[in-house]
């Protein structure tokens, strides 16, 4: 896919929106950045990331893939804004759902898997990417492919066209990609599973899925976000890591 320069779309610029638009740009890819406060609040970071800072209108305009790199209840917002691109157009999910910020959702608490619910309140259909990465792993920790301590990240998906492509994408940002299976299995991969944000490699990542367990799920997210709360700024990235290895063996 590297010098074939599809056109991406992000919407969100965040750490993690912020880290995608420079990686993908460095790989040949056309790439539009969007936030809810219009461009000119992020202009300059486009330009460093080599993307066009757009309105989240235009972001989504003439691509081949969309990426949502936004807070989890955000997506109800952008619902009209997808509602008329063309079907063959990619769109790729990296949010994760945590009900102290994002609000308690029945159906979610009920167990249904965060990126299903996301797919109807946005009515399309999603690939999960990114998700199961801390944002400093994402920015700092990419190595190239064949490197023997690369780390891995979860893909999931329904179709299976867009799933080879997020795949193609995620190695193209510095991880070896692991299918993980349809959006109904995309809950071994958020938050409080073994595979979420435990900076594991291919083999390891794909036991993790396989172990994930979806009562405990979010009891140890609620758990880990309450001790890394309380812990704030003390807190280190390894720290961070380890703990979530720790919880969710």
């Amino acid at each position: 896919m590297k010098g074939t320069g599809m056109k991406i779309g992000i919407i969100g610029a965040g750490n993690i929106g912020a880290t995608l638009a420079h990686k993908l740009s460095e790989q040949g890819h056309t790439v539009k950045l969007a936030n809810s406060r219009g461009p000119e609040t992020i202009s300059e970071l486009a330009r460093k990331a080599g993307a066009v800072a757009v309105e989240r209108q235009e972001a989504v305009r003439d691509v081949d893939v969309i990426i949502l790199s936004i807070p989890f209840d955000k997506h109800a917002e952008l619902a009209e804004l997808l509602h008329n691109i063309p079907e063959s157009v990619i769109v790729i999910d990296t949010s994760n759902y945590y009900p102290f910020r994002d609000g308690d959702i029945e159906k979610i608490r009920e167990g249904k898997p965060e990126s299903v619910y996301a797919s109807e309140i946005v009515r399309r259909p999603l690939v999960k990417a990114w998700n199961a990465v801390l944002a400093e792993t994402l920015k700092d920790k990419g190595l190239a492919a064949g490197s023997p301590s690369r780390i891995a990240i979860p893909v999931a998906g329904d179709n299976l066209a867009a799933k080879s492509v997020a795949l193609e994408l995620v190695s193209q940002t510095g991880f070896d990609a692991v299918d993980a299976g349809t959006l109904s299995e995309s809950w071994r991969q958020q938050p409080g599973t073994p595979a979420y944000c435990t900076e594991l490699k291919a083999g390891e990542l794909e036991a993790a899925l396989q172990a994930a367990n979806k009562t405990r799920a979010p009891l140890n997210r609620d758990a880990l976000i309450e001790e890394f709360t309380s812990a704030g700024a003390q807190l280190t990235h390894d720290a961070i890591v380890k703990r979530n290895r720790e919880v969710t063996a």
